[in-house]
């Protein structure tokens, strides 16, 4: 047999780590010493710990763990507890690789600061605009909380207005209003334009904006921080201020082939003075 420290050595795990699986029953040693209290492991003792290291990593928890080991759970129950982990890790994954893709994009934006071209930033009135509807509650302004709250308000928001007599006289837009509070939730609207007088709880009326600075984003909306990065320059350059909400319009959407989209940035501004507007 082998002492606590050796079976630790060969477990590649920490003594602690092993003391605190005997004081839980998961993995008690093969012999204790009485008069010295020196725990004892055998070598077959090993594939338990390996076991119990697997599924730990697999993220169950140690109570889970044990009723594993001990064959406590049946096999149908394992795998119906194995793909829910597998799905569970997939998200994560998914997740990290969203977290990875906006780090990605706040740096290009850093790289291409000095290289901003506000003069593609068009000042034009916005007309009022009638359109229909619905809104989700997103974790927060970041596009991995974005994206999987905004898309299906859409495939929502269609079926709706079939079922309504309405139909779509625009491109697909969309604007963002902060939860009040200390919160980083975001309510998101996803809108189609809409024609004619059809009574409808998913009406409503958007306000026309007197001035507005608009920019056309060419590329996925993970990147859209560039662009407003842009549009924040020439707002102040100019001497404006933003109010209200800020609209998206995406002229050229394409779920499956998002560096191919084409949206149009719009920020109501106001100043001192207004130039003739287009």
């Amino acid at each position: 047999m082998f002492s606590i420290g050796d079976f630790a050595k060969l477990g590649r795990v920490s003594v602690r780590m092993l003391r605190h699986y005997d004081a839980i029953g998961l993995l008690p040693p093969a012999a204790v010493d009485p008069s010295s209290g020196y725990r004892f492991y055998r070598a077959d003792q090993l594939s338990r710990l390996n076991r119990v290291l697997a599924l730990k990593d697999l993220g169950f928890t140690l109570q889970q763990v044990a009723a594993i080991v001990d064959e406590q759970v049946d096999p149908v129950e394992l795998r119906g507890m194995l793909r829910l982990r597998r799905a569970q890790l997939a998200a994560e994954m998914a997740a990290g690789a969203a977290r990875l893709a906006t780090v990605e994009a706040r740096l290009r934006m850093i790289e291409q600061e000095g290289h901003m071209n506000t003069a593609e930033v068009i000042l034009k009135s916005v007309p009022v605009v009638r359109v229909a509807a619905l809104s989700g509650i997103a974790a927060s302004y970041r596009p991995a909380d974005i994206g999987p709250t905004i898309s299906p308000l859409y495939g929502e928001l269609y079926q709706r207005m079939n079922a309504a007599g309405l139909e779509p006289v625009g491109p697909a837009m969309a604007w963002y209003d902060p939860e009040p509070g200390e919160s980083d939730a975001v309510t998101v609207h996803a809108a189609f334009p809409v024609a004619g007088a059809a009574a409808s709880a998913l009406v409503t009326e958007l306000p026309a904006l007197a001035a507005a600075a608009t920019l056309v984003h060419h590329g996925s909306m993970d990147e859209v921080m560039r662009s407003l990065g842009v549009l924040a320059r020439w707002i102040e350059t100019n001497g404006y201020r933003p109010v209200g909400y800020h609209r998206e319009v995406y002229l050229d959407y394409h779920p499956d082939r998002p560096a191919q989209g084409v949206t149009e940035l719009q920020i109501g501004v106001t100043g001192t003075s207004m130039p003739h507007l287009r």
